[in-house]
Protein backbone atom coordinates (compact mmCIF):
# COMPACT_ATOMS: atom_id res chain seq x y z
CA UNK A 1 0.00 0.00 0.00
CA UNK A 2 1.32 3.11 -0.87
CA UNK A 3 1.27 6.18 1.06
CA UNK A 4 2.27 9.72 0.16
CA UNK A 5 5.23 9.25 1.91
CA UNK A 6 6.78 7.08 -0.65
CA UNK A 7 5.90 9.48 -3.64
CA UNK A 8 8.97 10.75 -4.86
CA UNK A 9 9.92 13.62 -7.24
CA UNK A 10 9.52 13.06 -11.07
CA UNK A 11 12.73 14.02 -11.98
CA UNK A 12 16.18 12.42 -13.51
CA UNK A 13 18.58 14.70 -12.04
CA UNK A 14 18.91 17.31 -8.64
CA UNK A 15 17.69 20.56 -7.99
CA UNK A 16 19.70 22.92 -6.03
CA UNK A 17 17.56 25.89 -5.71
CA UNK A 18 18.63 28.95 -3.02
CA UNK A 19 16.38 29.90 -0.11
CA UNK A 20 16.64 32.75 2.75
CA UNK A 21 16.83 32.40 6.22
CA UNK A 22 14.37 34.36 7.53
CA UNK A 23 13.10 35.82 11.17
CA UNK A 24 10.84 34.09 13.39
CA UNK A 25 10.85 35.84 16.75
CA UNK A 26 14.64 34.84 17.85
CA UNK A 27 15.04 32.10 15.57
CA UNK A 28 15.36 31.99 11.97
CA UNK A 29 13.70 29.42 9.40
CA UNK A 30 13.94 28.29 5.91
CA UNK A 31 10.72 29.69 3.61
CA UNK A 32 9.94 26.28 1.32
CA UNK A 33 7.68 27.26 -1.91
CA UNK A 34 4.09 24.91 -1.72
CA UNK A 35 5.41 23.06 -4.73
CA UNK A 36 8.11 21.76 -2.56
CA UNK A 37 6.10 21.38 0.25
CA UNK A 38 3.18 19.68 -2.05
CA UNK A 39 5.95 17.25 -4.02
CA UNK A 40 7.18 16.02 -0.75
CA UNK A 41 3.77 15.89 1.27
CA UNK A 42 5.27 17.95 3.78
CA UNK A 43 2.36 19.02 6.73
CA UNK A 44 3.20 20.98 10.10
CA UNK A 45 6.00 18.74 11.12
CA UNK A 46 9.20 17.43 9.23
CA UNK A 47 12.16 15.34 10.65
CA UNK A 48 15.74 17.09 10.44
CA UNK A 49 18.76 14.75 10.06
CA UNK A 50 21.62 16.86 10.61
CA UNK A 51 25.15 15.03 8.63
CA UNK A 52 28.71 16.36 8.75
CA UNK A 53 27.84 19.23 6.22
CA UNK A 54 24.60 19.30 5.56
CA UNK A 55 20.68 18.80 6.94
CA UNK A 56 18.73 15.99 5.68
CA UNK A 57 14.63 17.76 5.60
CA UNK A 58 11.95 14.35 4.96
CA UNK A 59 8.64 14.28 6.15
CA UNK A 60 8.11 12.87 9.44
CA UNK A 61 5.99 10.01 9.91
CA UNK A 62 3.48 8.79 12.20
CA UNK A 63 5.15 6.98 15.09
CA UNK A 64 4.77 3.35 14.35
CA UNK A 65 3.39 3.72 10.78
CA UNK A 66 3.55 0.68 8.86
CA UNK A 67 3.05 -2.17 11.92
CA UNK A 68 -0.51 -2.97 11.69
CA UNK A 69 0.81 -4.51 7.81
CA UNK A 70 4.09 -5.87 9.43
CA UNK A 71 2.47 -7.31 12.20
CA UNK A 72 -0.10 -8.96 9.29
CA UNK A 73 2.83 -10.69 7.54
CA UNK A 74 4.21 -11.36 10.67
CA UNK A 75 1.21 -13.60 11.66
CA UNK A 76 0.41 -14.72 8.12
CA UNK A 77 3.75 -16.61 8.37
CA UNK A 78 3.55 -17.76 12.20
CA UNK A 79 6.21 -15.12 13.68
CA UNK A 80 3.80 -13.79 15.85
CA UNK A 81 4.30 -16.21 19.18
CA UNK A 82 5.48 -14.94 22.38
CA UNK A 83 9.32 -15.28 22.83
CA UNK A 84 8.94 -16.00 27.05
CA UNK A 85 5.90 -16.82 27.00
CA UNK A 86 6.82 -18.77 30.58
CA UNK A 87 7.89 -15.29 32.10
CA UNK A 88 4.32 -13.52 30.72
CA UNK A 89 2.52 -15.99 32.94
CA UNK A 90 4.96 -16.42 35.65
CA UNK A 91 3.69 -14.87 38.95
CA UNK A 92 6.49 -12.32 41.10
CA UNK A 93 6.78 -12.79 44.87
CA UNK A 94 5.15 -8.96 44.94
CA UNK A 95 2.05 -10.37 43.44
CA UNK A 96 2.36 -13.69 45.67
CA UNK A 97 2.79 -11.54 48.96
CA UNK A 98 2.89 -7.81 48.54
CA UNK A 99 -0.86 -7.13 46.19
CA UNK A 100 -3.78 -6.22 48.00
CA UNK A 101 -7.40 -5.88 46.87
Amino acid sequence: MATNFDRRPESNYNVVMKAKLVPIGNSRGIRLPKAVIDQYSLADEVDLEMRKDHIVVRASRRPREGWEDAFARMAAKGEDALLDEQAVHAETEWERTGWRW
